[in-house]
């Protein structure tokens, strides 16, 4: 997919930050594929980048479940090829609603069908609603399609929710509202050497983007697509407190897999919990501890053979 890639077609188009793609996320998307294919419209969605809460309210704080690429990667499984990432400034923020809509959604997107949210404003302020939209659309000669309250709130799901649990470490209950694994994607770099002297060698990822989630410190089951193999793995996400350390890293020891995976970037789904970071006694402890994950983890892998 290419973001921002559009190719003068008629456009069927739905706005949001979409962050996480998950199963309320899907449904809409299911609804403007088949609209659009109805329509001989090109399914587009508009998002935004960064994250309007990073702008308006400074809130460098907040972080996001997936990515851009990863949602691009998920938007495209889900049939949709055009995703439209717009720049959010606090210009962009100030545009009104009727600028919004003439320069953006009609003359750079050539938007002949919306769908939206019943609750969704837009323009300077926030100031306009979908009633507004659905006046701007009787001059600017497009459709709105309203996403109701009880088609909304029929899948009790939100970004929210899932940014919630995944900093609980419940990523059972993550996975269940994504529709699909949480993923977490970097490039694997040289750490210290720590888990191969005691026959635990671990993949050290470095993931670039800084709003990027991270789950709550513990240990993971994880699995990875590795040269076209699945493998899979326990990954452990903290500081190492029993050698001393300090910052945070994100290690998986793959089952099954000896060669190098340095400067590789891997995408690795995170299955099941095991248990929270520890700092033990010594490293024989480590080692005693690491030995009954792994078991556990085999145990829990068994479902998804």
């Amino acid at each position: 997919m290419k973001p921002n890639a559009l190719e003068n077609e008629q456009t069927i188009i739905t706005i949001g930050t979409f962050d996480g793609v998950h199963i309320g996320h899907q449904k809409i998307i299911k609804r403007l594929i088949t609209v659009g294919n109805k329509k001989h419209l090109k399914p587009t969605i508009l998002t935004f980048f960064p994250h309007p809460r990073m702008v308006l309210q400074k809130d460098a704080n907040i972080k996001l479940i997936n990515t851009m690429e990863e949602k691009a990667a998920l938007l495209e499984s889900l049939g949709i090829k055009n995703m439209i990432v717009e720049k959010f400034t606090q210009e962009f923020s100030r545009l009104t609603a009727e600028d919004f809509v003439e320069k953006l959604l009609v003359k750079k997107l050539n938007a002949k069908y919306i769908i939206i949210g019943y609750d969704h404003h837009f323009g300077r302020n926030r100031s306009a609603n979908i009633d507004n939209l659905i006046d701007f659309g009787k001059t600017y000669n497009f459709e709105v399609e309203e996403i109701t309250a009880q088609d909304i709130n029929d899948v009790a799901v939100s970004s929210t929710k899932i940014r919630n649990a995944l900093n609980e470490g419940d990523i059972k209950t993550a996975n269940t509202y994504l529709g699909y694994n949480f993923m977490l994607t970097g490039t694997v770099v040289k750490g210290k050497g720590i888990g191969k002297t005691i026959n635990y060698p671990t993949a050290n990822l470095q993931i670039s983007e800084t709003y990027k989630l991270i789950p709550k410190h513990g240990v993971y089951v994880v699995k990875s697509t590795i040269d076209g193999k699945t493998v899979f793995g326990m990954m452990n996400i903290g500081t190492n407190p029993t050698v001393d350390g300090t910052s945070q890293t994100i290690e998986t020891h793959f089952f099954n897999w000896e060669d190098s995976l340095y400067n590789k970037t891997l995408k690795i789904e995170l299955l099941d919990r095991l248990r929270d970071e520890q700092k033990f006694e010594s490293i024989e402890v480590l080692k005693t501890q690491l030995k009954k994950d792994q078991d556990k983890a085999f145990l829990i892998i068994k479902n998804y053979d």
